[in-house]
């Protein structure tokens, strides 16, 4: 069959170091084009073989699925545009500001019967998918524990750090929609929200400092740290099941792997050394589990699947309304000190083309 040909919009951190790469090394996929106004930028994309173009509106004739990779506040507008140009998308997270928009998104896509799914990547980490694995062996699970902390006491500049709320920018939207999504996808919907956000460093407008507490239906809680200024960062995921601990350190490798240049289809490329593994047990008796190989890759090649098999969505967008839920509710419990209840979201189906 012949390859499906991508369109890219956006050529920042996640459009270069992630989207690129990996549908690059997708069967089934080729970058034809990719939307830069930096030259600098425009170099490395043209050293991939694909177009450089100005804008989104030129994509929609080069290119059979889309790709939106550029500012958060983007999201809504070029998707919309996409589905309208009769294009199947893909989105890198957040999906949108709001659950209503992201309803909004999905309603579109099931009325044009064009498939529409979100870049939730973290779901392919090793650590999480081993979680998983473990899920017999920890028993139910009560407790669980996610941190996304770094050190940066310098900030870096740009949207992420400056832009007001209209820019989606911020720890929580960033990487909340990854620990949040993460704790949905394992232990089901939410209740209510507890959360803290503040902004520690000087020059930065938005938040870099953020800890959730989520009440789930389930009756499990999950405790969520994302922060720019912890020069020591606690454990990666800490599980607490009614059998059994999982505590694992340090960050799923991938990322840096990508960041470096080396290829997700190299052998190995999702692979942790021993030494990274998490430990299973309690009390005395603990001992060190393999870690599952992360699978970023996994994530496009469902895409693909989605696009010519007409399979279910790699992330179905109707969860990723629920993650988005649980952020608004969050940023209303840090600014108003309480408990926020979550809405009961009413499932909105997303049919197949075809179906």
């Amino acid at each position: 069959m012949n390859e499906i040909k991508v369109g890219l919009a956006g050529f920042g951190p996640a459009g270069s170091f992630f989207h690129a790469p990996l549908i690059a090394a997708t069967p089934g996929l080729r970058l034809a084009a990719v939307v830069t106004r930096d030259p600098a930028k425009a170099e490395r994309v043209q050293a991939t073989g694909a177009d450089v173009v100005d804008s989104a509106e030129e994509l929609w004739d080069r290119a059979d699925l889309i790709v939106i990779a550029s500012p958060n506040r983007t999201h809504v507008p070029l998707a919309t545009a996409a589905l309208r140009a009769g294009l199947p998308v893909v989105v890198d997270k957040p999906l949108a500001g709001t659950a209503a928009e992201a309803a909004g998104l999905i309603r579109l896509a099931r009325e044009r019967e064009l498939p529409l799914t979100v870049f939730q990547n973290r779901r392919w980490d090793g650590d999480f998918l081993t979680i998983q694995r473990l899920r017999a062996e920890l028993g139910e699970i009560r407790r669980f524990e996610s941190r996304f902390e770094r050190w940066r006491p310098v900030p870096k500049g740009g949207w992420r750090e400056r832009g007001g709320p209209d820019e989606l920018g911020g720890l929580l939207y960033d990487l909340g929609s990854h620990l949040v999504d993460q704790a949905l996808h394992l232990l089901g919907p939410v209740a209510a929200v507890y959360a803290e956000s503040d902004v520690r460093r000087a020059g930065v407008e938005a938040e870099d400092d953020v800890f959730l507490a989520l009440d789930h239906v389930s009756g499990a809680r999950s405790q969520l740290w994302m922060s720019a200024v912890a020069g020591q960062p606690g454990p990666r995921f800490r599980v607490v099941g009614s059998e059994r601990t999982y505590v694992k350190w340090g960050l799923d490798g991938q990322e840096d792997r990508l960041r470096a240049g080396e290829l997700p289809d190299a052998p190995g490329f999702g692979v942790e050394p021993e030494a990274a593994w998490g430990r299973l047990g309690v009390e005395d008796d603990v001992r060190p589990v393999v870690s599952e190989p992360g699978a970023y890759l996994d994530f496009y090649r469902g895409v693909v699947a989605m696009i010519r098999e007409k399979a279910a969505p790699p992330v179905d967008p109707e969860g990723v309304v629920a993650v988005l839920e649980v952020l608004e509710a969050a940023k209303v419990a840090a600014s108003e000190r309480r408990v926020v209840s979550v809405p009961v979201s009413v499932p909105v189906s997303v049919p197949q083309p075809g179906a």
